[in-house]
């Protein structure tokens, strides 16, 4: 039989709960720790927890903090403190330690410098960096406010190089000038005019032409060979007859009533030889006169440099545009010989002498009761659809450079053609205002426009055809703005005021500016001047 249990010494403790005090003593062994909290309970309370390790006592809270106030009573028991059985927290701590893993503070904005010597340097680097930015920023502003401010493109553009076309001489007299704003509000309606004659020879149009796209260009070819004449009025063998036998009493060419009718749209100088003989005037230009050539990028905000010997300089342009002008007149036709022959031969060519495609019509316009002006106007080319025939005008417009425009022909003259013809327009208003008066003065059916580009922005020799646009003359002048009754009502002016004056040799020329006040405010106007000998 196996031994009982025994269950040993029971102490009967006749004062309370437990074992009595006696039985365990300081001195006792004992492998229990003294004084082990237990959680106090009645007999009708549920029984909960018999210890809490995970209540945190706060020493700044108002349970036992708050400068040694005594530790709430239900928080007592929980207190192992004062148990030397524990390790203090005191103790725990020596040994723990804390390693921050969080990243250091980075700067806001700028680079982390490795070597703190360094920052000074750097510091003073970015103060500058930003005070030159500072200093571009104001220098932006200031270029656009000053670009805003009326008029100050204009002066901005006759400051920079342009100067009167003419060197005026101290002996001249001033007999008159016209203020460009009296001239925009003039107004005169002329009846159809009449052809008298009709000189010269026309090729045909190549229609193919009409089919180039940038993808499609070609090559812009010379003409060597071909001859053109930019003869003045008085040295016209067919004006000098028909003035001898009394036609009309104003006599000028295409070109320069042209100039007179788009003068307000000028910006460069100008001059006109008008010469007054008896009853009848002429309007002429000068040998080498800036109107044979063809101004680029005139009116343009973009300037131009200013050494003449620059490829892009307003005079280089001017020449290589007349260049194009030329050569675009000539391949965009039919060179098979066969040819519109008129009353007349080309009469300021010789005899075998190979000319360019062009006809003259002498056309009369009644400007009053016993005034008549007669005018040279051109057409360059002859279309035939129907056994109907239809003159037309040829001209181009070349590109250079597509910085100074803001817009590549390559690329926007297919998709976008209306934008490129809007560029054209407010950088070269004058030009295409002149082109358009001329085709109406000629009576012409059609004005062509092509778009001639370089080939590349350094080489001004060498050139392609992007594109050929047809234009309705009237059509064109309602979309650029320009009115035929102030073309005439200028003219009008210009020839009665003219009339009143002395017999002689005078000269009309385009101011670039007149300073008046203190104001320096810009008046574009037209001086009249009599040369003296």
């Amino acid at each position: 039989m196996v031994d009982g249990f025994e269950v040993g010494a029971v102490h009967f403790n006749p004062e309370g709960w437990g074992p009595p005090d006696a039985t365990v003593t300081p001195t006792t062994t004992s492998t229990l720790p003294l004084n082990v909290p237990y959680d106090p309970f009645s007999r009708t309370e549920k029984i909960g927890r018999i210890a809490d390790f995970t209540r945190m006592i706060n020493p700044g809270s108002g349970q036992g903090g708050g400068g040694g106030r005594k530790r709430a009573a239900s928080d007592s028991v929980f207190d192992f403190t004062a148990d030397d059985s524990f390790p203090s927290a005191a103790d725990n701590d020596s040994t723990f330690r804390l390693v921050d893993r969080k990243p250091p503070p980075r700067p806001k904005f700028g680079p982390k410098w490795r070597f703190d010597q360094q920052l000074p340097q750097r510091r003073d680097e970015e103060v500058e960096a930003k005070k030159r930015e500072a200093e571009k920023e104001r220098a932006r502003r200031d270029r656009l406010y000053y670009l805003n401010r009326p008029n100050q493109n204009q002066q901005r553009r006759e400051a920079a190089v342009f100067k009167n076309s003419v060197e005026i001489q101290p002996e001249w007299n001033m007999l008159d000038r016209i203020p460009f704003s009296t001239l925009t509000k003039l107004s005169f309606s002329v009846s159809e005019p009449e052809d008298i004659i009709l000189c010269g020879g026309l090729e045909f149009y190549d229609k193919s032409f009409d089919r180039i796209t940038p993808k499609a260009e070609r090559r812009l070819e010379r003409f060597k060979n071909r001859n053109f004449f930019k003869v003045t009025t008085t040295d016209d063998p067919v004006i000098r007859r028909l003035a001898n036998e009394d036609k009309a009493t104003v006599f000028a060419t295409d070109n320069i009533l042209a100039t007179l009718m788009c003068a307000t749209r000028s910006v460069y100088s100008w001059d006109i030889v008008v010469q007054r003989v008896g009853n009848k005037l002429f309007f002429d230009k000068r040998d080498g006169s800036q109107l044979d050539l063809l101004s680029v990028h005139k009116t343009s905000q973009e300037p131009l440099p200013e050494a003449k010997d620059d490829i892009n300089s307003a005079y280089s342009l001017s020449v290589e545009a007349a260049y194009i002008n030329q050569n675009f007149s000539q391949q965009v036709l039919f060179r098979d010989g066969n040819k519109v022959s008129f009353d007349e031969p080309n009469p300021f060519a010789n005899e075998g002498e190979e000319v360019a495609s062009v006809a003259y019509r002498y056309r009369r316009w009644k400007l009053d009761d016993d005034m008549y002006l007669v005018a040279r106007c051109e057409v360059q080319s002859v279309v035939e659809v129907n056994k109907q025939r239809s003159f037309l005008t040829l001209n181009a417009l070349n590109e250079f450079n597509p910085k100074y425009s803001g817009i590549d022909w390559r690329q926007k003259l297919e998709t976008q053609r209306g934008a490129v013809l809007a560029t054209e327009l407010k950088n070269n208003a004058n030009k295409l205002a002149k082109w358009t008066a001329q085709a109406l003065l000629a009576n012409a059916d059609v004005m062509k426009l092509g778009y001639v580009s370089r080939v590349h922005p350094r080489d001004h020799f060498n050139h392609v055809i992007l594109a050929v646009v047809g234009y309705e003359p009237r059509d064109f002048a309602s979309q650029i703005n320009l009115n035929t009754s102030n073309m005439w009502g200028i003219v009008k002016s210009i020839v009665d005021l003219f009339m009143k004056l002395n017999e002689g040799k005078m000269i009309m020329w385009r101011s670039l500016c007149l300073r008046r006040n203190k104001l320096s405010l810009l008046r574009r106007m037209l001086r009249i001047q009599r040369q003296m000998g």
